[in-house]
């Protein structure tokens, strides 16, 4: 009893004003928070004077316009490179993925390929053969209808028609997709060729988003590394060869480049977003290469940057200051090759 009471005045000293901060730690518990991340929202909630300060731990935009305040605060005080003021930062950002990542979009994920949605891109192996690239262009009842597959030539005669294939794609905002199925008919007569093959409602759902990925369309310098040893965020003064951003999140990016490379390339890239400059390093582990623009966009794992620059990429990402609406200008010309 004497605990508990202790606890409670406790609570009440510890959170300010009259809200009652015993039913906020209970809430949290209840929503699967743990203490110490419990007292840093509390910490969060009295610095922000939230009204109801529980919607912190269901609501993004309560929790992004109270990361706007810290860092609107930092900034004000000169903190932005301040290690225990970024740590907080960094913290906060966790709490707001974690939220992020509990919603329904990213919970409940595709059952049937019925509900695959029109224009989705998705990658097409033979036995022993493949990629190859195509797009869903229709998707009906009885079966969806994709693309001509484009990929390694195929053997003269070589019809789509009644071969099994698997199928991997990536939907957005949410995980990976594989699938076996059939190919019903295949349409390489017609003006725009076709393949039409058979659903699936036994799809596997594979590796599920850790960070939040967004579009973008951002000129960019890309820097070849001898190895990702070398790995590094120093803003380089030297021209280097021009890309163009396609997709950025805390773990990595997408960049269009001119020509052909390899995967396991360790690359540097660096760009300007709002006031700040990006430098994040990584290794290629993925390439889609388009062969009638001789241009490949490679998806790029990044090395775990700093806890500033990684602060600096998160508050572009959850778009705390309106930047992504903001779109840099990017360069007509054809992003360089790079080897």
């Amino acid at each position: 009893m004497v605990l508990l009471f202790s606890a409670v005045i406790y609570l009440r000293i510890a959170g300010g004003g009259r809200f009652p901060w015993l039913q906020f730690y209970t809430k949290g518990k209840e929503s699967g928070f743990t203490f110490h991340e419990i007292n840093l929202l509390r910490k969060v909630a009295v610095e922000n004077k939230l009204k109801n300060p529980t919607a912190l731990f269901w609501s993004i935009k309560m929790l992004d316009r109270s990361v706007k305040e810290i860092i609107l605060k930092m900034k004000a005080e000169n903190k932005e490179h301040d290690e225990e003021a970024n740590r907080l930062l960094a913290k906060l950002f966790e709490l707001r993925k974690r939220v992020e990542f509990d919603l329904p979009r990213y919970k409940i994920g595709l059952k049937s390929s019925r509900k695959i949605v029109a224009r989705q891109r998705v990658k097409i192996t033979l036995p022993g053969m493949g990629p190859f690239l195509a797009m869903i262009v229709d998707n009906r009842p009885r079966y969806f209808a994709l693309s001509y597959p484009q990929g390694p030539e195929l053997p003269d005669g070589f019809s789509w028609k009644g071969q099994e294939v698997g199928i991997y794609f990536w939907r957005s905002n949410d995980a990976g997709y594989f699938f076996k199925t059939k190919v019903i008919n295949d349409f390489s007569e017609n003006e725009y060729p076709i393949i039409h093959v058979n659903h699936s409602d036994s799809l596997i759902r594979t590796q599920q988003r850790k960070s939040v990925r967004v579009p973008m369309e951002h000129a960019a310098l890309v820097y070849p590394l001898k190895s990702i040893g070398l790995a590094n965020e120093i803003v380089e003064e030297t021209k280097g060869l021009r890309c163009r951003l396609k997709d950025l999140s805390e773990g990595g990016a997408a960049l269009l480049i001119g020509g052909r490379t390899k995967v396991g390339l360790p690359l540097k890239i660096q760009f300007a977003l709002s006031d700040a400059t990006i430098v994040i390093s990584g290794v290629v582990k993925g390439i889609t290469y388009n062969g009638k623009r001789n241009t490949s966009i490679l998806h790029m794992q990044a090395v775990p940057p700093s806890t500033i620059m990684r602060n600096k990429i998160l508050t572009y990402v959850y778009n705390l200051f309106g930047n992504r609406e903001k779109v840099l200008p990017v360069a007509k010309a054809v992003p360089r090759a790079i080897g």
